[in-house]
């Protein structure tokens, strides 16, 4: 057996894995990236991308199907699965090729395909991944091997599908239940929605998209109850039954739905089982790989990135973890990655896009008396009305302090998150954000309004 020595061998080609040894080769590392399936990961295969090209696709159907209330008139004749899954694949392709090409033209980075595991840990440092009876030791190491669908012990086959096989689907189901009321849940309960299918959401918290602000969870329910997708809250399954007709979901609460198809979106967990890190001496809680700040494992040279890392489960957080790791061992001491700072969105119909903090958050933090905040309702807003999409900016701040929460829905708002998150993790005062134009007629003016709203100088809206 063979053994190839490098600067950093990276477990994983996903968000993270990828974005690091990008890094690392630009700060002159060699650097041996290990993938077991293609580079780009969950993220660029089975999750952001295509689910987002999904929701495209739907988005495109109700545009056609509402197109008389802006005065065009155009027909809805229905969804060809084939053509959208054509679609779907053109995007996915065109960014692997590009990703492939900027690996491949990199220097110092050497792609080993095959399923990795960590052999073994050096005291001194770093350590040894074997890929396919080969190994690769590093003077440090990055354990990057994302995350996988949660099924809650439901046994996953034939009408009782992940967010995996709900990607690969050739046809649009009449009835579909969804388990689970976050992120994947009520994404792809627009995008069914809006293909023809009746949809029933099943939450076992109290709200639709529950680590949001409130005031978002509320609205998205009346947004979904308008467009008559039926949710069930605060109430969890005892059993998911299928047969060759269908399923019978039964409930806590004892009601029962009849259903062709049942999506579990439940979340991911960490994939670390089978991957040799607790043998290596690497801490693993619950499948998680806990590290301190700097994501630094247990072991001196070994560090965890992406959704294996207790956290927010974010593509665009991987990519940053990456980054710092790889700056990290180049010695440049970058700054760490906090969660807080990190913007969040949920593709559905509305949108919702936050980051920072929720008023319930700020209130426990700060104290009651020391939150203010303020909502600007997009009836005020131009674009949105050009849009027809109702929602609002919530703003939340410390008492004569800075932002430290911004949380919004509406149609399109996911493309105002940029600036959400220049005000919080720059710590902005309303003051700060109030004083700069914004342009009309757009949604970011929005932002403008909610700030002037919270310096205490409302325009369109009521202080």
């Amino acid at each position: 057996m063979t053994t190839s020595s490098y600067d950093l061998v990276i477990l994983g080609g996903g968000s993270g894995g990828y974005a690091a040894a990008l890094r690392a080769s630009q700060l002159g590392l060699t650097v041996a990236l290990v993938e077991k399936g293609k580079l780009g990961g969950t993220c660029l295969h089975n999750g952001c991308i295509p689910t987002k090209a999904l929701l495209h696709s739907a988005e495109v159907a109700d545009a056609a199907r509402e197109s008389e209330k802006f005065g065009v008139s155009a027909s809805f004749d229905g969804v060809d699965m084939v053509g959208v899954n054509a679609f779907k694949a053109g995007v996915v392709d065109k960014l692997y090729k590009g990703l492939q090409g900027l690996i491949a033209s990199s220097p110092n980075i050497t792609v080993v395909a095959g399923e990795g595991r960590l052999d073994s840990t050096d005291p001194a440092g770093g350590g040894v991944v074997e890929v396919n009876g080969e190994r690769y030791a590093g003077r440090n190491v990055i354990l990057a091997t994302g995350s996988t669908p949660r099924t809650l012990g439901l046994d996953i086959g034939g009408r009782i599908i992940t967010s995996d096989e709900a990607l690969a689907m050739t046809e649009v189901p009449e009835r579909v239940v969804i388990v689970g009321g976050s992120v994947i849940g009520v994404e792809f309960a627009s995008v069914w929605k809006s293909f023809g299918a009746d949809v029933t959401i099943i939450e076992g918290l109290e709200t639709l998209v529950p680590l949001e602000d409130p005031a978002l969870s509320k609205q998205l329910e009346r947004a979904f109850r308008k467009r008559k997708i039926a949710f069930k809250t605060g109430v969890k399954f005892t059993s998911v039954e299928q047969s060759d007709d269908g399923v019978t979901v039964s409930l806590e609460n004892g009601d029962t739905i009849e259903t062709d198809l049942v999506l579990v979106a439940v979340g991911r967990g960490p994939r670390s089982e089978g991957m040799g890190f607790e043998d290596a001496g690497i801490t693993v809680d619950r499948g998680w790989v806990p590290t301190d700040e700097r994501l630094a494992t247990n072991v001196k040279g070994v560090f965890a990135v992406g959704d294996l890392v207790p956290g927010l489960q974010l593509a665009h957080r991987g990519f940053a973890h990456g980054i710092f790791v790889a700056e990290e061992i180049a010695g440049l001491d970058p700054a760490p990655v906090t969660d807080a700072g990190i913007p969040r969105v949920t593709y559905c119909e509305p949108e919702i896009a936050s980051v920072g903090i929720t008023e319930p958050q700020a209130r426990q933090k700060l104290g009651d008396d020391k939150v203010e905040i303020v909502e600007y309702n997009l009836g005020g807003n131009g674009k949105s009305q050009i849009l027809q999409t109702t929602g609002s900016v919530k703003l939340v701040r410390e008492k004569d302090g800075p932002i430290v929460g911004v949380h919004m829905i509406g149609t399109r708002l996911g493309e105002q998150v940029g600036e959400a998150s220049l005000i919080v993790n720059w710590e902005a005062y309303p003051e700060d954000v109030a004083q700069f134009l914004h342009a009309h007629p757009t949604q970011n003016e929005s932002l403008g309004e909610a700030a002037l709203a919270l310096a205490g100088k409302p325009l369109h809206s009521h202080a």
